[in-house]
């Protein structure tokens, strides 16, 4: 069993103490942030601080601007700007592996000053943390990013996280959506980007149906899909040709929805918990379909409470829509693995996973499995059971020569009790975990420390 404790540059630059912290929590690698999000992180060990406000986010290690394209990546002003480097000789000086914790899409400054290359959902509003991986804009700074850590960095590993497009969920500053009352369906749908490149992948009626859905009124598109779908408080929208909507009053007034890309930066990964899939289509519409597209029949018109699947939700259109999302994260993934292995053909690839083919945030779809991975982590965030099953899924993925990691909560909601985290990291390994992936050694208390210190001690002896 391979044990990696995730950790952020700043836990250790500066604090002399955290590295040999680190070797005994019983570790044998180190996940370090070398890109990351905005947040506002706790630092319960360090000398010089309590609370570290991060508030964009940034690339730690230097940026030599011949290497970028046209999205460059900011350098921090509340660390070292190479503090990767300086964290990670401190961490191999006491025999720690070090591999780079590498977040590709989520990065709302580059996505408030690009809004053209932003997700955007069926409404046409925008998501300014979520960079669209429809893009080669996108895609070019994701490879110039994997190289550069690579080349720069020389990690004895590289993990990828959000490597394919962000959605809906994001734990943003003042988050106001939980009213909105909107299922696990409606912000899967919410999440299907109509940006200007992802919008004419889709068939005709597919932004109508969404909305419909969304909206709990009935999808009635023309055959060209211009027609604009009734709302239930009495207005109408209708798409723009650059991916935005304007909303129609009744009394004659118009109003544009918002396109300026204004940001709002996150702490966490918002994507909930969600039971592994196939990628089968659920609803009978779906089943049925098997002529193409000229074989659509109109979705039924929608529930009071709303579909309870993706697959419900776009009936026949689901089976299209699935393969053109899951293709742009297998295209995102298989051109940075190539970057990769041309610029460090020894280093181990890591990718955070999920099988759920409607998947999005930093655990990417990947409802086929990859064979050029090493190892494919999946999220254990949530129910016990719920993520074993995830992880099971993700086993029977994998290659016989792949293996398949656990992403551990050591934070709340989780017990500071070392009974309950040992009972879970049997749990994983049951499923077939093979490596422990240990969220967060930085943010935790020393009373969580020491508990997770003494899990992975049980486990040992009782495996």
């Amino acid at each position: 069993m391979v044990n990696v404790a995730y950790l952020y540059p700043w836990d250790v630059v500066g604090d002399p103490s955290a590295p040999r912290r680190l070797a005994e929590l019983g570790v044998e690698a180190v996940a370090l942030a070398a890109s990351y999000h905005s947040t506002r992180a706790a630092t319960p060990y360090h000398p010089a601080h309590r609370v570290l406000d991060v508030p964009y986010p940034a690339f730690y290690l230097p940026i030599r601007e011949s290497s970028w394209g046209r999205l460059v990546p900011a350098a921090p002003t509340w660390t070292p700007a190479d503090a990767y480097l300086q964290a990670r000789d401190a961490l191999k000086a006491v025999g720690l592996k070090v591999h780079a914790w590498t977040v590709l899409t989520h990065n709302s400054r580059l996505g408030a000053a690009h809004p053209d290359l932003v997700v955007r959902n069926a409404f046409g509003d925008a998501y300014p943390y979520a960079l669209c991986p429809s893009h080669e804009d996108v895609i070019e700074y994701c490879e110039n990013l994997v190289r550069e850590i690579l080349d720069l960095g020389e990690p004895d590993g590289l993990i990828l996280e959000a490597c394919g497009p962000m959605g809906f969920g994001h734990t943003s500053v003042h988050e106001k959506t939980s009213g909105a009352d909107w299922t696990p369906a409606d912000t899967d749908l919410l999440s299907l980007c109509f940006c200007t490149n992802c919008a004419s992948r889709y068939p005709e009626p597919t932004r109508f149906v969404i909305r419909s859905a969304i909206d709990r009124t009935t999808p009635t598109p023309t055959p060209d899909g211009t027609a604009p779908t009734p709302r239930t408080n009495g207005t109408t929208t209708a798409p723009t040709t650059n991916g935005t909507t304007t909303n129609s009053t009744t009394n004659g007034t118009t109003k544009d929805s918002a396109t300026d890309g204004s940001a709002t930066d996150s702490a966490t990964d918002g994507r909930k918990a969600t039971p592994a899939t196939s990628g089968a289509p659920t609803s009978p519409a779906a089943k049925a379909r098997t002529t193409g597209p000229t074989a659509r029949s109109t979705p039924a018109t929608p529930p009071a409470t709303g579909p309870t699947t993706v697959d419900q939700a776009l009936g026949d259109l689901a089976d299209e829509v699935r393969e053109i999302r899951t293709a742009l994260t297998t295209t995102l993934r298989r051109r940075l693995i190539s970057v990769a292995r041309r610029t460090a053909p020894n280093v181990p690839i890591t990718v955070h996973a999920n099988p759920d083919p409607w998947a999005t945030g930093a655990f990417a779809p990947l409802p086929a499995g990859d064979p050029d991975v090493d190892v494919l982590v999946g999220n254990c965030w949530g129910a016990p059971a719920t993520d074993a099953a995830r992880l099971t899924r993700l086993g029977e993925l994998a290659t016989a020569s792949q293996r398949v990691g656990a992403y551990v909560l050591a934070l709340p909601p989780r017990p500071a009790d070392a009974e309950v985290l040992a009972d879970q990291l049997r749990t994983y390994a049951k499923a077939g975990a093979a490596e422990f992936h240990l969220y967060h050694a930085g943010l935790a208390s020393p009373h969580r420390l020491q508990a997770l210190t003494k899990a992975l001690n049980l486990y040992r002896e009782l495996r």
